[in-house]
This record gives C-alpha cells, structure tokens and sequence, in this order.
C-alpha cells in the first residue's frame, strides 16, 4: 500500500510538473522576433534546404532575440565566429574573453552567411541527409557536430521549437517577398529596446511610432531611407514624430479597400484629413479628390468622407 501511494504521489507530481512545462508563457521579445524574420528563415529554407525552424531558434538563442551586442552591433544573429573570414568583425567575451565574431552589414547577410556556413562545411554534411522537417535531427546534429560548447544546446533549440511552434514553417510553401527582402539595407541595426512590429494595411506594410522615435532611427531599423520613409507619409524628414502615428514603408494607395466601397468614413472629434487618410492607407491628395476637396477645407465630426 505504501508503494503504491508513493507511486500515486510520483504521478500527481509529474502532472503538475509536465502542465506547468506546458503552460510556460511565451516571450514577448521572442514573438517579435519570429514575426520580423520568419519569411526570411523560409526564404533561406527555400534556396539551402535548412529547416526554417532551425534557423529561427539558433537567431532567436544565439542573439537573445536580436537583442545580444553580436545582434545590435555586429548583426551576428547566429554566434558565427571568424573562422576563416575576411570581413569586419567584432569582438565580444564568449568561451574566452574578446574572442573574434563575424560582423555584417545588416541582418540578411547573417542569415545567409548562417546558410552558406552549414551548406558548404564538410562537418555538418551529414545535416543535409535528414529531411527538412526532421529538426530534431538537426538539433542534435548540430551539437553533435560541434556547432556550439554548451552541453544543452540541442534541448534549447528544441524546446524553443516547440513552444513557439516554430515547425510550421518547415512546411511554409511561400513567404513574404517584402519581409524577407527589407534586410537588405546597409547599417540596418536595431534599437536595444526591440522591433517595432510590422503591420499591414491596403496592400502596404507600417510600423507604429513610439516615444523619442525619428525618421532617422526608423529609417536605420527598416532599412528604408529617411527621405523615402518621409515622403510615403507625406511628411518632412525632419518631422518631429508622436507614439502612435502611422508610418506606412511603402507608397500608399489611391483608395482604400475594396470592403469600404459603400462604407463612408464619419468623421470623429479631433480627427484631420490626413490622420484619415493613414487610417485607411491612402494618399493625402486622393482622399480630398475623392470627396471634392481641397486642403483649405475644413472637416467637421459627423461628416461623412468617401475613402474609396
């Protein structure tokens, strides 16, 4: 009787122990990340056969979520050290103190050096006999074959997996070409403080600003230029910015989405014609056009605007 409510209590404690472990919260810093380069992970995955699941939890490990000094300085997103390479570099306490990373232009040129680094080293050969689906496989090859010194790194990598489901996009068949291709900019670097998240609206991608937020650190973060960035918002580029405002990264629309064809917009208290105008996602001058309007005019709450 006594074994059998020790063996009783064993269970009652491995409950408990395996739903907390199901229950840990997920990191907010991590969510953001994965929604800023998951195209770019398939993107990779497409082109070197390196499961995208694998590449987003080694960045997401390896930079602390894009926000290691390797990620904020040298936009080393994978740990790679300087081995052989010829490039900049940066030098950061890792197994020994100032030991030699590799540092990149931007974040893309990380990912891709990530891919050649594993595709065209004879040691991590045998990675690309398992199926694209398999990263468990690859996570425990990759320690195997001596990727990284810390003795949990396979679990790590597998557990982030898992608990950002992060195996989805092994079997991602497309990706988001302007997500995947906005890394390409020189000196793009992030802000210690994390991403801003990305949004769509009308066919077009924004950001929304926060405190202290410039064109200029914007234009450093996405890669797109200040005077672009500006002028697709129909503003200066020295424009002082407030938390909140909308900033699209491409050029607006002429009208907005199909769905408010019939759908007039009613003007609210302390709205403007151009807070309107990048609620909708549309450019300035369409929307006075549309409702026969110039910029001397004057808008008032409870009046109706076409937006389409």
């Amino acid at each position: 009787m006594y074994y059998l409510r020790y063996f009783l209590l064993l269970l009652a404690l491995c409950a408990r122990f395996c739903g907390a472990c199901a229950q840990q919260p997920q990191n907010t810093a991590y969510q953001l990340y994965i929604s800023q380069f998951k195209d770019l992970a398939i993107e990779q995955m497409q082109r070197y056969r390196i499961p995208a699941s694998i590449t987003l939890a080694q960045g997401l490990f390896e930079s602390r979520a894009g926000q290691s000094r390797l990620a904020t300085v040298g936009n080393n997103h994978f740990g790679i050290k300087c081995h052989g390479w010829k490039g900049r570099s940066i030098n950061v306490d890792d197994d020994a103190i100032g030991e030699c990373f590799r540092a990149y232009d931007n974040a893309k040129q990380s990912y891709e050096d990530h891919s050649k680094f594993l595709r065209n080293n004879q040691r991590y050969a045998m990675l690309f006999q398992l199926s694209p689906t398999d990263y468990r496989g690859w996570a425990k090859g990759l320690k195997a074959c001596g990727y990284a010194t810390n003795p949990r790194y396979a679990d790590n990598i597998i557990n982030i997996i898992q608990l950002y489901h992060l195996d989805q996009y092994d079997r991602a068949k497309g990706y988001d070409h302007f997500m995947a291709d906005r890394y390409d900019a020189k000196e793009h670097s992030y802000a210690p403080t994390g991403f801003h998240p990305i949004t769509r609206c009308n066919k077009n991608y924004y950001i929304v600003a926060r405190n202290g937020d410039t064109f200029r650190c914007l234009a450093k973060e996405t890669g797109i230029s200040r005077r672009k960035l500006a002028k697709y918002n129909e503003r200066g580029k020295n424009d002082v910015l407030r938390a909140g405002d909308i900033i699209y990264l491409e050029k607006k629309q002429k009208k907005a989405s199909k769905v408010f064809k019939k759908r007039p917009h009613t003007v609210k208290a302390g709205e403007s014609m151009y807070s309107i105008a990048q609620m909708y996602g549309i450019r300035l001058k369409s929307l006075y056009k549309m409702n026969h309007m110039g910029p001397d005019d004057s808008i008032v709450a409870g009046q109706q605007l076409k937006v389409r």
